[in-house]
């Protein structure tokens, strides 16, 4: 069994000012997706699934079939990839929506675009996050683990020390989890960031406290595993999420509450697999040097080649 690959690519980047998923950032322009797909093809991987909008899902989907051209998988099949958009209209019938709404609603309802060409266990991660080969292997290896299983899911879990921007303060879910490794909890932080004195500090979303976090401490970089009846699940909690907030402007069905929800019913479990990995990424435009900078160490250290397709 090969997993999926599902890339939440939908988002514009406000703060990064552009489409930060097509930008290129390697040395022979590789974007950060790119180098995402390769470590997830070295990690058996066998298909990957786009979640896109649709005024940019034709150039989106030339580009990648052009890129990955002749990119096999681990056992010489070709590399498959399929493209699913995300709207905000493509909701359970018998809701009526804000007129004044715009956005769509959030990464749990983006998940839920993929329903119907997902059938295998899969693997879900941002595209314009830099998650590392470590992360997919474990990732990989727990979702062919759980092939047939149901109620189980994963998140990897990055030391909070290992996914701080240099720019500016980064939001980050903390999890929280029991002595085997079961998620409890996952607590949003904003503002996060090393100070001066190099302590990392943040603001608790829920009580807007400023505090001293600790460094180790696992975070949610919105790495997750699932297997397909995660779908059926969420697409109900969807119902009632939409019940109380579909005249909303902007409150956002997310892949945490949808979990949150699962495990306070008991319906599933989520496994906090820990990765050695660091994150980097462009949240910020003022992190774009440092990326390809980044980049341009990892071809240098012979951990990439350049360029990554040929």
């Amino acid at each position: 069994m090969k997993p999926t690959l599902l890339v939440l690519a939908a988002g514009m980047g406000s703060r990064y000012g552009g489409l930060k998923q097509m930008d290129g950032l390697g040395p022979s322009g590789e974007t950060i997706i790119d180098y995402s797909i390769y470590d997830a093809v070295k990690a058996g991987f066998g298909k990957v699934v786009y979640i896109v909008r649709e005024y940019f899902k034709e150039q989106m989907e030339q580009t990648v079939r052009e890129k990955y051209a002749g990119v096999k998988c681990i056992d010489g099949e070709p590399l498959q990839f399929d493209f699913v958009t995300q709207e905000l209209n493509k909701i359970p019938e018998g809701f009526e929506i804000n007129p004044e709404r715009q956005k769509p609603w959030g990464t749990a309802h983006a998940l839920l675009m993929a329903k119907d060409v997902i059938k295998e266990p899969f693997a879900v991660i941002n595209g314009d996050d830099y998650y590392g080969s470590d992360s997919f292997k474990i990732l990989g290896d727990w979702l062919r683990a759980h092939e047939g299983s149901t109620s189980q899911y994963a998140i990897v879990g990055f030391e909070l020390q290992n996914t701080l921007s240099e720019t500016g303060g980064v939001s980050r879910g903390i999890c929280s989890y029991d002595e085997n490794l079961q998620l409890t909890d996952i607590v949003e932080c904003h503002n996060v960031m090393k100070e001066a004195d190099g302590i990392v500090r943040g603001d608790n979303s829920v009580t807007g406290a400023h505090f001293d976090m600790d460094a180790t401490s696992l975070c949610s970089m919105n790495m997750w595993g699932f297997t397909p009846d995660y779908f059926e699940k969420t697409y109900e909690i969807l119902k009632t999420f939409l019940a109380e907030n579909g005249k909303e402007l902007k409150k956002e069905y997310y892949i945490p509450y949808a979990i949150d929800c699962m495990i306070k019913s008991g319906e599933a479990s989520t496994e906090v697999l820990r990765t050695a990995s660091r994150w980097f990424g462009v949240t910020f435009k003022e992190d774009r040097p440092g990326v390809v900078a980044r980049f341009q160490q990892l071809v240098d250290e012979g951990v990439y080649p350049t360029p990554l397709y040929k």
